[in-house]
């Protein structure tokens, strides 16, 4: 699967393991590099839904958007590169027919 960045600097915490460690902390470093491997390794985001990291859909006003833990609370938020988002009649997100992710930030989004 394609994976974009929408900043440098989450490309260069998947590019840069000195980087991504001195600025991530080990835990969430690690982690956000196997979640990287994990989509690129793909064919569709169906094949990690049920990968270490639990790969979820987001609600709310955060509808369109998946997430994966690394640490904590702390989440790996990315969206589809398609547009639109493949959906079933019954308006639920088609997951195999997503080909594509852009990493759009690190966040906690509990609070």
């Amino acid at each position: 699967m394609q994976v974009t960045y929408k900043t440098t600097e989450l490309q260069r915490y998947a590019e840069d393991s000195k980087y991504s460690l001195r600025n991530l902390g080990t835990i969430k470093s690690n982690n956000y590099t196997k979640r990287i491997v994990a989509l690129m390794s793909a064919q569709s985001l169906e094949d990690v839904r049920n990968l270490p990291g639990n790969y979820h859909e987001l609600t709310g006003d955060r509808k369109g958007q998946w997430a994966c833990s690394l640490d904590g609370n702390n989440r790996m938020v990315f969206t589809p590169h398609e547009d639109p988002i493949p959906t079933n009649p019954d308006g639920q997100y088609i997951w195999s027919e997503i080909k594509g992710v852009e990493i759009i930030e690190i966040v906690d989004y509990h609070k």
